[in-house]
């Protein structure tokens, strides 16, 4: 997940990611795949603090989660899935409560532009979810923000046809990951699990009904910081 915290932060690099495991015949050669990396999660399940704000982007208590991404003392595990996140993506999906804290219309909002500064980490384009029509917002770097209401599938489509056949990134929130899990259109979900409890927020494992049968770790990596946990359909 991109952090809230560092609009200038830049990943560093890292040696090639490990192979992955296909789900057995879930898709065609040549797919795009659906991916989310560096998911933060505390050992209590939360992926947020409660009472997200402009003064609390991740919520009261959820900074606590992301400091592993910015610790100049990360190991090389930490680099490597840091960077993995960002190798082969052509393009991002988020919720609106991950774009910003605004509510209800854009009208008297439209100054607000994400939590990255002017020149957001994406590079490439950004497809929000919301219930409100808003023009695209196009900023410095190569990223532009869509704002997409007419649904996940729909943003999946025009987010592929984006990627120009690299794979599309799926950010947060915790509901924005349950829809495309409970769709089935998710592929990939790698946690960083944070060893702090949290007690409140944003839940990423409930409503999921049998959403996740089939699903299995495919790959475990504990660094000094957070065990990083790579899931996929098996």
């Amino acid at each position: 997940m991109y952090g809230t915290g560092r609009g200038d932060s830049q990943r560093p690099a890292g040696p090639p990611p490990l192979p992955m495991s296909s789900p057995a015949a879930a898709r065609l050669t040549g797919m795009t795949e659906l991916r989310v990396h560096n998911l933060s999660v505390s050992l209590d399940g939360y992926v947020a603090g409660p009472d997200q704000s402009e003064a609390n982007p991740l919520g009261v208590g959820g900074e606590q989660l992301h400091e592993w991404i910015f610790s100049p003392e990360a190991t090389d595990v930490d680099r490597r899935f840091r960077a993995r996140g960002e190798q082969g993506i052509g393009a991002t999906i988020m919720g609106r409560n991950m774009f910003g804290p605004v509510r209800g219309p854009w009208s008297g909002a439209e100054d607000w532009t994400g939590w990255w500064g002017e020149n957001p980490p994406f590079h490439h384009d950004v497809f929000v979810l919301t219930h409100e029509d808003r023009d695209p917002v196009p900023m410095a770097g190569g990223t532009t923000f869509h704002f997409v209401t007419d649904g996940i599938e729909a943003a999946l489509e025009r987010a592929r046809a984006a990627a120009g056949g690299q794979d599309v990134r799926l950010g947060g929130g915790a509901s924005t990951v349950q829809q495309y899990l409970r769709a089935g259109l998710l592929d990939e979900l790698h946690l960083a699990v944070v060893p702090v409890l949290l007690g409140s927020g944003e839940r990423l494992f409930e409503d999921l009904a049998g959403a996740l049968d089939g699903w299995g770790s495919v790959e475990f990596a504990p660094s000094a910081a957070v065990a990083h946990v790579r899931l996929r359909r098996l």
